[in-house]
C-alpha cells in the first residue's frame, strides 16, 4: 500500500487567524479559551511552545507558563466543517481518505490519502502530491488558490506504512514532499530520533538511558530483549523501527461505495478513446478495492454529454448500471463488462466527463481450487461470459439452466431456464 499523509502545522490556529477580525497581536498565542475556562489547550504557536505550552493541558496551566500570552477562543464546529470541506476536496483525487475532524484531537490537521492504483489517472506521485496540495490550498480559509505549490504550508510525505508516511510528512518542507521508495521504510527511518516510535515517555527516557537515541539501532536489536524489557510496546516498536504496517489504514468512512471522476478534453464521440479513460478509472478504483480486501457487485457509469452539436432533445446525462456475476476487485473483467454494456447503448453525443462508481463492497472470498486442473482466468468464467453474451445479443436470447429438482419423475421438471440478470 502507498499512503500519502499531507500535514497542516498548526492548523486550528491558522483557521482561527482567518477567522479573526482583526489580526492577533505579537508574541505568544494560546487557542482554546481564556485562562480560567476549564478547557485545554487546542494549539499554540511557537512563542507559547518554547514557554512550555503544549496542547491538551489544561488553559490555566498554560497560563501559569506563559501569563503573557493572548488567549483566543476556538470554534470546534467551524474547524469541523473546514476539515469536512477539506475530505471532500481530497475525495475528487481518491475514495481512500483517512483524518480527524476534531480539532481537540492531535492528529487534526494530518490527512492521509491512499495512493493505489491512482498513478494511470493523476500521474506519479509527485504530481499527484503537487495536485494535493494545491485543492488543499484552494479549500482552507486565508491561502491564496493563485499561490505556487507549496505555499498554503502544507507538507507531504508518501511511504508504505502510516508511522513512515508521517513521519516524512512532519520533516518535509512546504515546497519539497518526501517521498520514501517503496520498501525503503527502513533505511528512511534508520537516522531519526529513537524517541518517535512512541508516545510513551516512560519509554523514551529508557530507551535513551540505554543509548538507543536512533530508530536504526532500535531495528537492529533482536526482538525478544525489547519485549523483555518493554513488553508488548517493545514489538510494536520494533516493527516500526523495521517499517512494518502495525496500524492499518481504515478509511473514515466505511468503503460501500467508491467513486472517481475525470474530465474528457476534448469531448470525444468515438467509443475507443472513451474506453481508454474508462480503463483509468477502473483500474484505480480496483486496485483501492484490492488493497482493502474488498470486492464490489455492482458499477454505475455516468456520462456527461456535450450537447453543443447534439440533436435537440439529446439528454445531458447517459446513466448506465452494471451488476456483476459475483463480487470483484479484477479490473480486466470490470472493464469489459462495462465496455460491452457502453457498445449497446452507445453515448447519443460527446462525452465531456466520465465518473465510475463501484458499489457494494464487502471482504473479498478465497476460492479452494483443484490442484491439478488449470484454471481459467476470472473473466472467462461462465458468469462473466454469460453477461457480456447478454449485452451483446439481448438479454432475452440468453437463458441458463438451472436445476430444480433432480428427483422429479418428469426429465422437463428437473430443470428450468433463467435469464441472466444484469441488473
Amino acid at each position: 500500500m502507498r499512503l500519502i499523509h499531507l500535514h497542516q502545522p498548526h492548523l486550528p490556529l491558522q483557521l482561527a487567524r482567518a477567522r479573526a477580525s482583526a489580526p492577533f497581536p505579537p508574541g505568544p498565542i494560546v487557542l482554546g479559551g481564556r485562562p480560567w475556562d476549564p478547557g485545554p489547550v487546542i494549539d499554540a504557536n511557537p512563542e507559547a511552545q518554547a514557554l512550555g505550552v503544549r496542547r491538551g493541558m489544561p488553559l490555566g496551566s498554560a497560563h501559569r507558563l506563559a501569563p503573557e500570552a493572548a488567549f483566543v477562543e476556538a470554534d470546534p464546529d467551524a474547524d469541523r466543517a473546514t476539515a469536512e470541506a477539506v475530505f471532500e476536496a481530497l475525495a475528487a483525487f481518491s475514495p481512500g481518505l483517512a483524518g480527524s475532524t476534531d480539532p481537540a484531537d492531535p492528529a487534526f490537521g494530518l490527512f492521509e490519502v491512499q495512493a493505489d492504483g491512482l498513478e494511470a489517472l493523476w500521474g506519479a506521485e509527485p504530481v499527484l502530491v503537487r495536485r494535493l496540495v494545491e485543492a488543499l490550498a484552494r479549500t482552507l480559509p486565508g491561502a491564496d488558490p493563485a499561490a505556487p505549490p507549496g505555499a498554503s504550508g502544507a507538507r507531504a510525505g508518501v511511504a508504505g506504512t502510516r508511522f513512515a508516511a508521517t513521519i516524512a510528512a512532519v520533516h518535509a518542507r512546504p515546497d519539497a514532499p518526501v517521498i520514501v521508495p517503496p520498501g525503503g521504510e527502513a533505511d528512511f527511518l534508520a537516522p531519526r530520533p529513537a524517541g518517535l516510535l512512541t508516545t510513551d515517555p516512560d519509554i523514551r527516557a529508557r530507551l535513551s538511558r540505554f543509548g538507543l537515541r536512533r530508530i536504526g539501532a532500535v531495528a537492529d536489536l533482536p526482538g525478544s530483549a525489547l519485549v523483555a524489557r518493554f513488553g508488548a510496546e517493545g514489538a510494536r516498536i520494533q516493527a516500526r523501527a523495521r517499517g512494518e504496517e502495525i496500524d492499518p489504514f481504515r478509511p473514515r468512512r466505511t468503503p460501500e461505495r467508491l467513486a472517481l471522476a475525470v474530465p474528457v478534453e476534448p469531448s470525444v464521440e468515438d467509443l475507443e478513446p472513451l474506453r481508454f479513460v474508462l480503463h483509468r478509472l477502473v483500474v484505480a478504483l480496483a486496485t483501492q478495492t484490492a488493497a482493502r480486501g474488498l470486492a464490489v457487485t455492482r458499477a454505475t457509469l455516468h456520462l456527461d454529454l456535450d450537447l453543443a452539436f447534439a440533436p435537440a432533445g439529446t439528454p445531458g446525462e447517459l446513466v448506465a448500471m452494471q451488476r456483476f456475476p459475483e463480487p470483484t476487485s479484477d479490473a480486466e473483467a470490470i472493464e469489459r463488462l462495462l465496455f460491452a454494456r457502453l457498445e449497446r447503448l452507445p453515448p447519443p453525443a460527446a462525452v465531456s466527463r466520465l465518473s465510475l462508481e463501484l458499489a457494494g463492497a464487502e471482504p473479498a472470498a478465497g476460492q479452494q481450487l483443484p490442484l491439478f486442473v488449470p484454471q481459467a482466468a476470472r473473466n472467462a468464467r461462465l458468469g462473466w461470459q454469460l453477461a457480456r453474451l447478454a449485452l451483446t445479443f439481448g438479454e432475452d436470447r440468453i437463458r441458463r439452466v438451472e436445476l430444480a429438482d433432480p428427483e422429479a419423475p418428469l426429465p422437463e421438471r428437473r430443470w428450468t431456464w433463467r435469464s441472466v440478470d444484469l441488473g
